[in-house]
């Protein structure tokens, strides 16, 4: 029995094309007795195009997001500054929260990619982390980018 090297269908002899996936027999040669690894090829929604992305996709937030972000933000370095620095921890697993809860709205609310929306997720996570307001400078734009990004997907809708 022979089959395919891409996706181990079994082939006849007169067999020009697989008749699994479609790739063509050039020669007996290339016909093996054993079946190779199956190649899976990603489907192109799944794909990763930054290319084929505008510019509010590629750095925007979901505005919930960015406002969720810069509120927390804010009362954890107000608390920093008012402990001294205790409040370190606490800012910590804040933004471990805050980065998962980001992942998730993004891929959701934002419609990111699971890469894209764990990488903003990470960002967001260690910005909060970080105990000072200098973050804001960030998410805010990036908040506003979302906002025009969200307008503009519904006028197309």
């Amino acid at each position: 029995m022979v089959s395919c090297n891409y996706c181990a269908a079994t082939l006849r002899e007169s067999d020009r094309f697989c008749p699994g996936c479609g790739t063509k027999v050039y020669a007996p040669a290339q016909i093996n007795a054993e079946p190779q690894p199956k190649v899976t090829f990603l489907p192109p929604e799944t794909r990763h195009h930054s290319a084929a992305r505008g510019f509010s996709q590629l750095y925007g937030l979901d505005p919930r997001i960015a406002f969720l972000t810069l509120i927390i933000d804010l009362m954890l370095n107000a608390g920093d500054l008012v402990t001294l620095g205790l409040l370190v921890p606490f800012s910590i697993a804040a933004g471990v929260v805050l980065g998962y809860i980001a992942y998730r709205a993004q891929i959701n609310w934002y419609g990111d990619d699971k890469e894209s929306a764990k990488i903003k997720g990470i960002i967001l996570g260690l910005l909060t982390a970080i105990p000072t307001p200098l973050p804001a400078i960030l998410y805010i734009p990036s908040g506003l980018l979302g906002l025009f990004h969200n307008l503009r997907r519904k006028l197309h809708a």
